[in-house]
């Protein structure tokens, strides 16, 4: 996959939740996520060995606003059409309650939440040499999804999240975009790859985007006040190399909050 590459990438995305079971399974039934461990207040979740989604229990914590900066969804990227098209089926056959599907022109999406309202894209990334150029600069756009073509590519039945099954990108809802690209852009180093009306879009490597902003709900949304459900924390791997210039521009500090205080920690690839 085109991510796998990038110095730096998405790791695992953790959400605070009021019903752990009820999520958990949510995950684990629609989306093909299979348990790696946690205890009674935290679930790992994830394919092959893993862990993509951490989720943590709080019953108490204050049900986020749809208006507030954080989550707008976590997109999980699938290794091949083929599997989009298998989940996609098993999607209609178990009346998964999709929300909407788009073609990007560098993917295909469909999009969906979890229970508690956290947003969710399940994804499959188009060829990279396939990838349209405009004026210099990647094109994305949002356009209808071919979605008997998707699913007629599936090449057999939806047997859960693949081995490869990454989070392809995180997608945030933040108060102020130039805000948002000084700390991802300029502190955490990702290249600012296009800009939709309201949103930036931001990657590593040469990869469609890592991250997304938004103020599509959130326009001049405050700092986040905590207890509240929704995302926790956002985990960037890096290479050694790109993990050595972030530290330094972080005063070696690896867990960090935006100006919106929503949590991102940093952490090495694995070898």
């Amino acid at each position: 996959m085109s991510t796998a590459t990038a110095p730096l990438e998405i790791g695992r995305v953790a959400l605070t939740v009021n019903d752990l079971p009820t999520v958990r399974d949510f995950y684990q039934e629609a989306l093909g996520l299979r348990p790696l461990g946690g205890d009674g207040d935290v679930a790992l979740l994830g394919a092959g060995s893993s862990v993509l989604l951490e989720l943590r229990q709080d019953r108490s914590a204050r049900h986020r606003s749809a208006r507030e900066a954080g989550l707008f969804h976590t997109a999980f990227l699938l290794p091949s059409r083929a599997a989009l098209g298998a989940w996609l089926r098993h999607a209609v056959e178990t009346k998964v309650p999709v929300q909407g599907a788009s073609d990007h022109l560098v993917s295909e999406a469909v999009y969906l939440a979890d229970p508690e309202g956290n947003g969710i894209e399940v994804y499959a990334d188009k060829p990279r040499a396939a990838w349209p150029l405009e004026n210099g600069s990647l094109k994305m756009a949002t356009e209808p999804l071919d979605v008997n073509g998707v699913a007629a590519s599936a090449d057999g039945p939806w047997r859960g999240a693949p081995e490869g099954t990454v989070v392809g990108h995180v997608h945030l809802q933040v108060g102020n975009v130039a805000e948002a690209e000084t700390f991802y852009h300029d502190t955490l180093g990702f290249d600012i790859v296009t800009h939709y009306p309201g949103a930036t879009f931001l990657g590593s490597g040469g990869y469609h985007h890592h991250l997304g902003a938004n103020i599509w709900n959130s326009r001049g949304a405050a700092r986040r006040s905590y207890p509240s459900t929704g995302l926790a924390d956002v985990e960037i791997l890096a290479e050694p190399a790109a993990l050595e210039g972030l530290l330094a521009r972080t005063g070696g500090q690896r867990h960090l909050a935006d100006p919106w205080g929503t949590s991102v920690t940093l952490a090495p690839k694995a070898a």
